[in-house]
């Protein structure tokens, strides 16, 4: 069978190829010309990507749309034609993802942040009870042979994720996003509380929140959180350089105690929702012990490269509260040195919406550099800023453009400790950066 994946590049529709190369079936792709991170693993696989064109739309095939494109696209108006007339199989991502997750005993992730890396945290704990599958937001995705479990991130934009009926869930926190689509806080809290009340088996949900709280969820779910009110809780947390360790409680009794290398409290609640699931699924506390502590990470979150004295991290951060613990874990890691925070935005509407609590969170470092808008940046109607109109609100913000001028400056700061923080492509200039130092 051949698929065919328009937007191949997008970093879920990158990872759904990728699995549907897995499972043995013929892929290819395409997408706008400019290089995309997503698309190395794809190119390791042989999977062919090339320009938009209706030619490559055949009879016969399986043509799978990425969410972001429309009938303007000419090979998304070739697709839906060929489906009128019965002549190929068109499903947009979220349709075909709901129904891959059937075949599996799958667990969707889903929730504001921590999406991507607790995915990719459970993805791995499971591949050592059994064979497992995983679809991460950071462009990889696999299916090895026999797989028993797949984990898959699953996204709440215009409530995609309702296409999803796995047999469990993560919801790891709620905070309003997405407010070009969401009217408001109600309307986000009901995709949730509809998504978990699809779930077959269970839910596991963080418990230290007011808007998790609030879900009225009828599926069997535990708690988690740091609250004394949680099913399962971490106790006794600390903290450095090196990492962090705790004890978990399940039910008030001791279920285990945990070691983990890397900081902060995003990755704390991530790990404590992945032994939440881990308990809810069966898993001993010696698995689970084994698999957060050998979790290398996933592309774009907290990744760490050093060069001279310098330490770059690159993190997927585009949300005020993202920005908020990016930074925090950077002083607990490297206390003592100095924190450069770089940050590209990307939605008009996330700026325009949060712009206050942007400037407050960026502020915690020592300085501040913004980047402009990307000219791709989705911009809504009746939206007009510019990143000057975030910079007049930080007291330590300056505006730069992404050339070698201002890489070289940059690289004048240091040394220091440099968060490039964007879900847009900030981590090209890091690499301009980290060459003049």
């Amino acid at each position: 069978m051949l698929y065919h994946f328009i937007g191949i590049k997008g970093s879920g529709m990158a990872s759904l190829a990728e699995i549907v190369n897995d499972r043995g079936d013929e892929v290819n792709g395409s997408d706008i010309e400019k290089y995309i991170f997503t698309q190395k693993p794809l190119e390791e696989r042989g999977i062919q990507i090339t320009g938009f064109d209706e030619k490559n739309i055949v009879e016969g095939s399986t043509i799978i749309i990425g969410n972001a494109f429309h009938e303007d696209n000419p090979e998304v108006k070739r697709a839906l034609e060929l489906k009128a007339e019965n002549k190929a199989t068109v499903y947009w991502y979220h349709e075909f993802l709901g129904q891959l997750v059937q075949e599996y005993t799958s667990v969707s992730v889903a929730g504001t942040h921590g999406k991507t890396t607790t995915t990719g945290m459970l993805s791995h704990v499971m591949s050592l009870v059994a064979p497992t599958g995983y679809l991460i937001g950071d462009g990889t995705g696999e299916m090895p042979e026999n797989s028993k479990y797949f984990v898959l991130e699953s996204c709440e934009y215009q409530r995609h994720f309702l296409a999803y009926e796995p047999q469990y869930a993560i919801i790891t926190n709620i905070e309003l996003d997405h407010v070009d689509y969401y009217k408001d806080m109600a309307d986000y809290c009901n995709a949730f509380e509809t998504f978990a009340n699809q779930v077959k088996k269970g839910v596991v949900i963080f418990g230290d929140d007011e808007s998790t709280r609030s879900l009225n969820v009828n599926t069997a779910h535990l708690y988690y959180g740091l609250h004394d009110d949680n099913d399962v809780q971490a106790v006794n947390i600390v903290q450095g350089e090196d990492g962090m360790s705790f004890d978990v409680l399940y039910k008030k009794n001791l279920f285990g105690s945990f070691k983990l290398p890397f900081v902060g409290k995003p990755l704390l609640w991530n790990s404590l929702g992945v032994i939440a699931l881990g308990i809810m699924e069966g898993l001993r506390a010696e698995v689970l012990q084994n698999g957060l502590e050998s979790f290398p990470g996933v592309k774009r979150r907290f990744t760490i490269e050093e060069n001279h004295g310098n330490i770059y991290i690159d993190d997927y951060a585009h949300h005020p509260t993202a920005v908020k613990y990016m930074i925090e874990a950077a002083k607990i890691k490297y206390p003592g040195k100095k924190i450069i925070a770089l940050f590209k935005p990307d939605r008009y509407s996330r700026i325009y919406y949060f712009m206050d609590r942007f400037a407050k969170e960026l502020d915690a470092a020592d300085e501040v550099y913004l980047c402009h808008f990307p000219e791709n940046a989705a911009k809504e109607e009746g939206i007009d800023i510019t990143i000057d109109d975030l910079a007049k609100l930080s007291s330590k913000a300056k505006v730069i453009k992404e050339d070698e001028e201002a890489a070289k400056m940059l690289a004048s700061r240091g040394p220091a400790v440099y968060l490039f923080m964007s879900s847009k492509d900030i981590y090209k200039l890091k690499n301009v950066v980290k060459s003049f130092q």
